[in-house]
């Protein structure tokens, strides 16, 4: 892993090599989560961004339960460990209007959200996201590049050794 720091800007860079190493990034750094905490999730198609948040959400469940990826629901809505959780899939939005539909934008209040697809939402996603672009990289390996400007993330992402 890596991290740097560009002006105002924060990055940090991690690569996993197997699903599992994924499945345990994202347990660890789910424990770190708060109401309020917005992570906006970009990637191709088949990259990993509904497999992180499946593993994310399974890690704080208060109960065990499905985890549909919310592609033609657009939200799916969860009681966490952590408090309220809401992970969106925004890929057949075709407006920001829509966004607001959905209530989106009052959840990013008190609720942690994963927005997969958050093009839809450019301009209008809260400072204070974080950004995740996640790359294949091998057949089971794939590059996750965080980027913040809100000093909270560096705590969250800590470097592991």
């Amino acid at each position: 892993m890596t991290c740097h720091l560009y002006g105002m800007v924060y990055s940090k860079t991690v690569i996993f090599q197997q699903p599992e190493d994924t499945d345990k990034f994202s347990s660890r750094f789910a424990e770190n989560l708060r109401s309020g905490d917005v992570i906006l999730l970009n990637g191709d198609v088949g990259a990993g961004k509904s497999f992180f948040c499946r593993a994310l959400i399974r890690s704080v469940l208060l109960f065990d339960e499905d985890i549909p990826s919310p592609t033609f629901t657009l939200v799916q809505q969860y009681e966490t460990a952590i408090g309220e959780l809401w992970h969106a899939d925004l890929y057949r939005l075709s407006t920001s209007d829509e966004v607001v539909e959905l209530g989106l934008f009052d959840a990013f209040e008190y609720a942690v959200v994963l927005i997969e697809w958050p093009n839809q939402i450019d301009g209008l996603s809260p400072n204070s996201a974080l950004n995740v672009q996640i790359s294949v990289t091998g057949e089971t390996s794939r590059r996750f590049e965080f980027s913040w400007s809100d000093s909270k993330w560096a705590e969250k992402l800590a470097c592991y050794e």
